[in-house]
């Protein structure tokens, strides 16, 4: 991996330091440069797990992913620049209340000074900042506050807080897993009609203040001050696409 081609992608330049402000910057960096998206899905793309492969899409052809492109690349990126980070498996929750299957979701648990943070930066609108892993401490990161529980032996709860009332994002463990573990769920999300990534196009970034956010027929421009919506035909989408993210398909 070109770690210094990575880090102009993000807009960061070294020295970086193995600590949490250092992870802080480029968890931060990488959500404002690198979009959430499943666009390959819908262009008949398939989407390799090859961290080479993953290095030229996203690097260097400034295009974006999902978490298993998103989050196994950072967590290469991590481990080049000196961290002690893994990537583990996690479940979503679904608004009916259940839990997605293994290996649904991709993130990673980075080591510090003898404690644990959560680091996402693949599960679109999310954290800001590494979340330590303290059950039941608020973290609030100036987007949103979050909150880390035990749910069972096994798994812990990473829950958002709006308006004092937790919403559940998804169970983890703290086990190491493989880059390898996730490729039938990554196959299954390119192919079947039941998942949500097959349903529409999405491609979406963090912005200084706020989010911009493209689906098949509807652009979302999200500031403090508030929202601006805008609908267009189908056929336009490759013309907002490039020009509110830069690229061309």
């Amino acid at each position: 991996m070109d770690v210094e081609k990575y880090l102009a992608r993000i807009r960061v330049e070294k020295p970086i330091g193995i600590d949490v402000d250092s992870l802080t910057l480029l968890q931060e960096a990488h959500l404002k440069a690198i979009p959430f998206e499943n666009l390959d899905i819908h262009y008949g793309r398939e989407i390799s797990l090859e961290i080479g492969n993953i290095f030229e899409k996203i690097v260097l052809n400034k295009r974006g992913g999902f978490c298993y492109e998103l989050n196994s690349l950072f967590h290469a990126l991590l481990r080049e620049l000196g961290f002690r980070a893994r990537i583990i498996s996690a479940r979503v929750a679904t608004e009916d209340g259940d839990l997605t299957p293994e290996y649904d979701h991709l993130a990673i648990v980075v080591s510090l000074h003898g404690s644990n943070y959560l680091v996402d930066v693949g599960f679109g609108h999310f954290a800001l900042a590494p979340l330590p892993i303290r059950p039941g401490v608020k973290h609030s990161d100036g987007i949103g506050e979050f909150q880390i529980m035990e749910f069972d032996s096994n798994y812990l709860e990473v829950r958002q807080v709006e308006d004092e009332v937790p919403i559940p994002k998804y169970i983890f463990s703290l086990n190491e897993r493989c880059l390898t573990e996730f490729q039938s769920m990554c196959v299954y999300h390119q192919t079947s009609a039941d998942s949500h990534f097959t349903q529409n196009k999405l491609i979406s970034i963090l912005t200084d203040d706020g989010r911009i956010t493209l689906t098949n027929t509807q652009l979302k421009i999200s500031r403090r001050q508030g929202s601006q919506v805008e609908n267009f035909d189908a056929e336009e989408f490759e013309i907002y696409l490039e020009r509110f993210f830069g690229i061309r398909i």
